[in-house]
């Protein structure tokens, strides 16, 4: 009798399923920059010696949600008292002279003076050189517009320009003691040397000025009527008003522009 053959049965092996990979979490990239820094008070008069707090200093963090207290000592490695690993010895912040230099090994220092401390910005403030570099910047762009702009001015827009500085000198000064003081305005005083470079009524009160100077025409002694040498009464100064900025302002009106073109010819 034949022997019955067992049934082969196939066994399937078991299949390893990988857990799911945890995303990890970016780390949070450190933007403190490591270098020395300056701290210097922002009175005028600054002394001698000046003992900034370093003990209890309250500092809103904003990733916890309260106020954490904040000293600055000896021995521990963070400002932050709730973090603090046994005593902590206290450590005094002094400026010399009205200034604070820390080199960056002094990390938590400067954190506390740069982030932390209340009285930044209003006792004392931290040396930009970046910021100070940006403003020289703008004052050194400043400077070459205006000399730039002093370059092509003729010489009657330099005397009215100068004049506001020197008044009746003016009328005396030669060609070249005005061109001097205009360079000078140029360079010493950019932003106001543009602003009256720009003003078109500049040249029309220069104008003005001259014309009494020159006894064109006459203002009262009281400093509240124009007249003509002639005596020929031409307007009234406003109340509280300066004749000048007042002829100025007359000489643009249909009556005062043929006044002005009358004086322009004559002063020619």
């Amino acid at each position: 009798m034949a022997k019955k053959q067992k049934a082969e049965v196939a066994v399937e092996e078991p299949v390893v399923v990988a857990p799911p990979k945890q995303k990890e979490e970016p780390k949070k990239k450190n933007t403190w920059e490591y270098k020395d820094r300056q701290y210097y008070l922002l009175s005028e008069k600054a002394p001698v010696v000046f003992i900034l707090k370093s003990k209890g200093i309250m500092w809103f963090d904003e990733s916890v949600g309260y106020e954490r207290e904040i000293k600055y000592t000896l021995n521990q490695k963070t400002p932050f008292v709730d973090e603090f690993k046994g005593d902590s010895r206290l450590d005094h912040i002094i400026f010399r002279d009205g200034v604070l230099n820390v080199p960056k090994e002094k990390v938590i220092l400067q954190k506390i003076l740069s982030l932390y401390h209340p009285d930044l910005n209003g006792l004392y403030a931290e040396v930009d050189n970046e910021a100070a570099a940006q403003s020289d910047l703008e004052e050194l762009n400043l400077e070459f517009e205006a000399m730039q702009a002093a370059m092509t001015i003729d010489i009657d827009h330099a005397e009215a320009i100068v004049r506001t500085e020197r008044g009746s000198k003016v009328s005396k000064m030669s060609s070249q003691e005005i061109k001097r003081d205009l360079f000078l305005m140029a360079k010493q005083q950019p932003e106001l040397f543009l602003e009256l470079a720009n003003d078109e009524n500049i040249s029309i009160r220069n104008l003005g000025i001259k014309a009494v100077e020159m006894g064109l025409i006459i203002l009262s002694s009281d400093q509240r009527t124009f007249l003509w040498n002639n005596g020929r009464k031409l307007f009234t100064v406003p109340f509280d008003e300066n004749p000048y900025s007042a002829l100025t302002s007359w000489f643009k009106t249909d009556e005062g522009v043929e006044v002005y073109q009358v004086v322009e010819k004559k002063l020619k």
